[in-house]
């Protein structure tokens, strides 16, 4: 296995640049996800890394080597895509084993080789059967078996799991992160789903338009977000945002609209009179009850999803999220009061969107 160094890679199709200077460094045997909304450069990362996209400045370093213009097939790297690209006509076998084949294997290798990744894998009993007599879940797992033959020394993952339908998503994160543990392999992950970030990683890298807005682990990224787009992109349901300025212990929205600051924030809050913030707070982070005492508000829907009901409410014209981890009860048009956890309440500047040291 290897480390992966990126030292200021960028990307450009002619005068477009899509990936600035980039650094990022990879341990050996570490498990990275690269997370971002649609078009912010992180499969083009990853397909600068795997060779598959030429590097426009900069360096890559696989281990010691600089593979800057080293062509993917000396790499030593496997890549599982969203498409499984099998081909149908093989069996499962012969799927696995096809590029062992193109290497010129000895036939006896080919076969341990393709045996001991289908038992890693489950898929002892489906060797003989062809794609097309497989699940959906099963297929992917051929995907994976064809690059564990190969025992490379770095594994890529693009999107992987976004042809699958919910339950095989859960199914195969666990499986995902599983082989990672047995095969103590380095791996890059790249998603755009939040929930697979944080269940599978041990480091997360946020990328936003070609940038890295902020990495580390899951639960530092989710407790202390160091903007507001990471704040707003790690979580399910989302952060709420009440962007107002500070006047006279009060939040001023921009509706007219005030709150009691005690109400909302800790004495402890870094901002002063006159100066337009950003509070943050989780949607588990607010109690909810029909007592009074807390901020009033108007309930608009609520959303039972099973373990968790979201009930989203109007909060002096701002609309807030509240999870509760139980079943609750009630219908649009109910006056609720809110009580916010001040301790867990993110403060960020309203023109930067920087965090504000708490």
């Amino acid at each position: 296995m290897a480390s992966v160094t990126l030292r200021q890679v960028c990307k450009r199709y002619g005068s477009l640049e899509v990936i600035p200077g980039l650094d990022l460094q990879i341990e050996d045997r570490e498990f990275v996800t690269l997370v971002g909304p649609s078009g912010c450069g992180k499969s083009t990362l990853l397909r600068m890394i795997a060779g598959l996209e030429t590097i426009s400045g900069g360096d890559a370093y696989i281990g010691d080597e600089k593979v800057n213009d080293t062509p993917p097939m000396h790499r030593d790297v496997a890549m599982v895509f969203q498409s499984y690209a099998l081909y149908p006509h093989m069996t499962v076998a012969d799927n696995m084993g096809f590029g062992l084949k193109l290497r010129r294997l000895a036939a006896q290798v080919i076969k341990e080789k393709i045996g001991t990744a289908a038992k890693t894998l489950n898929l002892s009993p489906y060797l003989a059967r062809f794609p097309g007599q497989l699940s959906g879940g099963q297929r992917q797992r051929v995907a994976m078996g064809r690059a564990i033959v190969r025992n490379p020394r770095l594994f890529l993952f693009d999107e992987p799991l976004s042809n699958l339908d919910a339950q095989l998503r859960v199914q195969m994160r666990t499986e995902i992160k599983s082989l990672h543990r047995r095969l103590g392999s380095t791996s890059i992950y790249v998603t755009h789903d939040q929930i697979e970030a944080m269940t599978m990683a041990d480091r997360i890298v946020v990328m936003n338009h070609g940038r890295i807005e902020q990495q580390g682990a899951p639960e530092t990224l989710y407790d202390k977000p160091a903007n507001m787009f990471v704040a707003s992109f790690i979580g399910s349901p989302a952060m709420n945002f009440l962007k107002g300025v500070i006047a006279d212990g009060q939040l001023r929205f921009e509706n007219g609209s005030m709150l009691p600051l005690a109400e909302v924030a800790p004495p402890s809050l870094p901002a002063t009179t006159g100066q337009a913030v950003v509070l943050g707070i989780r949607p588990e982070r607010i109690d909810i009850s029909f007592d009074h005492g807390g901020l009033a508000a108007t309930i608009i829907e609520v959303e039972p999803t099973g373990l968790d009901t979201h009930v989203i409410c109007d909060l002096a014209g701002q609309m807030v999220t509240v999870n509760q981890r139980h079943r609750f009860h009630a219908t649009p048009g109910d006056r609720v009061y809110l009580r916010f956890d001040h301790e867990k309440l993110h403060c960020f500047d309203a023109e930067a969107g920087v965090a504000l040291d708490m």
